[in-house]
């Protein structure tokens, strides 16, 4: 069952004006602080977020990661990271006070109602290749009168008050800038292209050594695999609540597990964390195991340990050239989706006109690029190749390009005006 969707997301959002408004209030009267730091993110202690903590920490500046549940406390604390309860009294506090906020998914990731006045960083959590924000219906979508014409005008209004606090919104190339201005309703101004802190990971080091890291993690989380076993990883899309139609039927996973045995390969599940599906084979193997976000929060640095991907509409399609990786296209339901939310561009055009529609035909894609060095091969450049197109980095370095352009807009901020944007106290 999904765990969240847009309709009911912008309920409790409108349910919630009042403490708005009260919390626009204290954010007018609480002084924030120069140069502390708060952070935020929808998966847990990791993506975009970690890679920036790691950069800020080394550089000394005060700063407090805001979690959501026991399990990112504990995560929290296994790293050494301080951290305080995003909906206490002393994350709203704590959140009130800070210059700035960074965050991977939304204002939730950290106090929502303390976020206004300080220097927000939306480090986003993928390249997007369906529609998302002010670009796609589902956004504006409310639970309460869904066929009211007035709410979703007033979700739009507080989408996009809401997104103009954003002052750094990272793009990996000139390409995704333009989606993320779109998305967000943003100057250029707001979205510096300097890569994204959370694909990093796929760049520092060695191959081997980030291979050789990826296995180890994925063994920790799904049970030792020997060390010549592939891995295929499967990671569908969100639904917005909806089920997923790519569930294979009881014959589709005989044909997957077959294709497994044959090529001596085990397929890592990894659900989406805001929705799940019933991907548990009739038949218990060791072939499919789960990679959810119960087991790993961020699955972007695993990516260097497995030997082909299948998905749909990830943005780990754009990732897997920085690896390289294979890539089969499973999506059983492109012509209703880009009714309901939309792609930039055509689907065509990152998946070429041979995806699979079910399991069957992904099944016999997958055999083939396991079974077959030429096929593999021909995958991969064109992975890297649609890499290419929206990755303009590939260098380790763009988490140290983002600190910097924060830093860059903090200054602009101390330049623009006599008086700060928000009176900031020294403690």
């Amino acid at each position: 069952m999904a765990s969240f969707s847009f309709g009911a997301g912008n309920a409790l959002k409108i349910a919630g004006i009042p403490l708005y408004l009260l919390g626009r209030l204290a954010t007018l009267l609480i002084p924030r602080r120069r140069g502390t730091w708060v952070f935020g993110c929808g998966v847990g202690i990791g993506d975009g977020a970690l890679a920036l903590w790691d950069e800020v920490a080394e550089h000394g500046h005060p700063s407090l990661w805001l979690v959501g549940s026991a399990r990112e406390a504990r995560d929290a604390a296994a790293r050494g990271i301080p951290y305080a309860r995003k909906r206490s009294l002393r994350g709203f506090w704590r959140t009130a006070r800070a210059d700035i906020v960074v965050v991977t998914h939304g204002f939730g990731d950290v106090n929502r109602y303390a976020v206004t006045g300080a220097l927000v960083v939306q480090l986003w959590h993928g390249i997007p290749l369906k529609r998302i924000g002010l670009d796609s219906p589902e956004t504006v979508r409310s639970g309460i009168l869904p066929r009211s014409r007035v709410l979703p005008v007033l979700i739009g209004r507080m989408y996009r008050a809401a997104a103009r606090r954003i002052r750094v919104l990272p793009a990996a190339s000139d390409l995704v800038r333009g989606r993320l201005e779109s998305a967000f309703g943003l100057p250029d101004t707001h979205v510096p292209v300097t890569g994204e802190p959370r694909v990093d990971v796929l760049s520092r080091g060695t191959p081997e050594t980030r291979r050789s890291e990826a296995r180890a993690a994925i063994a920790a989380a799904t049970g030792t695999v020997d060390p010549p076993t592939r891995m295929v990883l499967y990671a569908p899309t969100w639904r917005d609540g909806a089920p997923d139609p790519a569930v294979p039927s009881a014959e589709e996973w005989r044909l997957i597990v077959e294709v497994l045995t044959r090529q001596d390969a085990v397929l890592l599940v990894r659900s989406h964390p805001l929705g799940a599906g019933e991907y548990a084979p009739p038949r218990a193997t060791d072939r499919v195991r789960s990679l959810g976000s119960d087991l790993v929060a961020d699955v972007t640095p695993l990516l260097a340990g497995v030997d082909a991907l299948v998905t749909d509409y990830s943005s780990l399609v754009f990732d897997a050239g920085l690896v390289p990786l294979p890539v089969v296209f499973l999506a059983p339901d492109v012509a209703a989706y880009a009714r309901t939310r939309g792609f930039y561009g055509s689907y065509a055009d990152v998946a070429g006109d041979d995806w699979a529609e079910d399991w069957t035909q992904a099944a016999a894609q997958l055999d083939a690029l396991l079974g077959d060095s030429a096929v593999r091969g021909e995958s991969i450049t064109r992975s890297a190749r649609l890499s290419s197109r929206v990755h303009a980095f590939r260098d380790g370095e763009n988490t140290r390009r983002v600190y910097r352009a924060i830093l860059a807009s903090v200054r602009a901020d101390a330049r623009g005006s006599a008086v700060p944007r928000t009176t900031r106290g020294t403690r």
